[in-house]
């Protein structure tokens, strides 16, 4: 598989959302969970498909560390998913629309790239932005 596939698949988890979110965490190149956004369904502000996906892996793996998986993400990571990101060891964020298009778009947003937080932290990961930009920006319509 390659990014396409695994950002298609974060693509459909944004359909299943309250908003269209999706993410899907891979590692050697085998997808080891996918989630989508659940603010409203949970009443939770933090339940971004990110965040939602690492609660759920990490639980699942009994581990806190995710050095060594690939985040992918129909958008780009709000502060706080990028926060979360550093926090849990990700080592590599790709993501379709970035949060500048999503601002452009009218979406309401935190106008803080991912790429400055990570900066910031105390852990180098890799970005990729605009993998299957148009298709992420298509569920906003």
């Amino acid at each position: 598989m390659n990014h396409e596939d695994f950002m298609k698949i974060a693509i459909a988890q944004a359909k299943l959302g309250d908003t269209p979110y999706g993410t899907a965490i891979v590692k050697d190149n085998q997808i080891a969970i996918a989630a989508h956004n659940t603010v409203k369904q949970d009443n939770d502000p933090s339940a971004h498909a990110e965040v939602n996906a690492i609660r759920r892996l990490t639980a699942k793996l009994q581990n806190r560390s995710l050095e060594g998986y690939t985040l992918y993400s129909t958008c780009e990571p709000c502060p706080m998913c990028a926060t979360a990101c550093i926090w849990a060891g990700i080592s590599e964020i790709i993501f379709g629309a970035s949060i500048k298009d999503l601002i452009e778009f009218g979406a309401a947003q935190i106008d803080l790239p991912c790429e400055e937080i990570i900066a910031k932290g105390f852990r180098e990961i890799k970005v990729t932005p605009g993998i299957l930009k148009s298709e992420c920006m298509a569920l906003f319509k």
